[in-house]
């Protein structure tokens, strides 16, 4: 078991790298995000002498997953660890310094005392379908942002404006086919697509979604695990005899909860096991978003039935 600890304050053009030994001393040195870089970082950490250590670093997409990806290549056991874990951490320290060499330093110890599981790389299916949903929903940003430009644009400026949203509908359409052909060109991604096509109320971009946070290459082992990954999870506040607002932890990617949400509103009508089970709720006084919430969660306990199952969705055994 490794005794050394590394943490790793990633951003766009550089990243912080801090070196907690066993004795609690740190060793710190900033590198370059590229490939020089990466071969910097791990020279570095050869020159100490002393096995590999486990490096964690925050999940920052883009900018995290290159390094990750050649680090476990190299042999290097690597955590990629939700933000907000690291922040909760990081409020139980009471610390102030917030400067990429604190984080760094913060992620060391957040390392060597949670030791958390070792990052999976996703495979190049999974992968490229996650570029692609990430492309729509930036695609969709840029749209909305010109929209908003429009409804209170000059007239001298309006035409241009239009040209835009019209480039932008024409790709965010050629995108969404690529995210169609995507699936049903890979064998696996296809006949799960399939599974979750039965659900009622997953449509064609909830499949795709549901394809990434279900991928089987994270290993859950029930649903409550690909519950709390998405952030659905209820976050219960209690102290003593005070009992506040249960809310979801958000804990996870806030893209998926967003893409979730109006599928579970259609669910909530058209999906007979849904359905009931939102109703049994109202009659317990639940209200509103809490019922959309919890339709959402239904939701993904359904889809990781039916993909573990290997089974097309049965109303009756959702409603049993």
């Amino acid at each position: 078991m490794t005794t050394h600890y590394v943490g790793v304050d990633i951003s766009k053009v550089k990243f912080d790298a801090a070196r907690l030994s066993a004795e609690g001393k740190y060793k710190h040195k900033k590198f370059d995000n590229n490939a020089d870089g990466f071969a910097a970082f791990t020279a570095w950490l050869v020159g100490f002498g002393d096995e590999k250590p486990t490096i964690g670093m925050e999940a920052t997409g883009a900018y995290s997953i290159p390094l990750a990806d050649f680090l476990v290549g190299e042999g290097y056991a690597v955590s990629v660890v939700n933000p907000t874990k690291i922040h909760a951490f990081a409020r139980t320290e009471l610390g102030r310094a917030k400067t990429d060499k604190a984080d760094a330093k913060l992620i060391a110890r957040f390392m060597q005392e949670k030791k958390p599981p070792p990052w999976n790389p996703p495979p190049a299916n999974i992968r490229d379908l996650q570029a692609l949903l990430r492309r729509v929903e930036h695609l969709s940003e840029m749209r909305q942002m010109e929209q908003n430009r429009l409804d209170t644009a000059a007239p001298a400026v309006a035409e241009s404006i239009r040209a835009i949203l019209g480039s932008l509908d024409k790709e965010l359409k050629a995108t969404r086919e690529r995210i169609l052909r995507h699936i049903d060109s890979d064998p696996n991604l296809r006949a799960r697509g399939d599974l979750l096509d039965s659900i009622p109320g997953v449509g064609e971009a909830t499949r795709a979604h549901l394809l990434v946070a279900l991928s089987e290459h994270y290993g859950f082992g029930n649903a409550k695990q690909a519950v709390a990954h998405i952030g659905l999870d209820p976050k219960i506040r209690q102290s003593g005899q005070w009992v506040g607002e249960t809310h979801i932890s958000k804990a996870g990617a806030p893209l998926l909860r967003k893409a979730l949400y109006m599928p579970a509103v259609v669910a909530k009508r058209h999906n007979p096991a849904i359905r009931a089970f939102c109703e049994r709720l109202k009659a317990n006084g639940k209200k509103g978003k809490a019922i959309i919430c919890a339709a959402m969660r239904k939701l993904v306990h359904i889809a990781f039935g039916v993909l573990k199952s290997g089974k097309p969705f049965d109303p009756k055994l959702g409603l049993a």
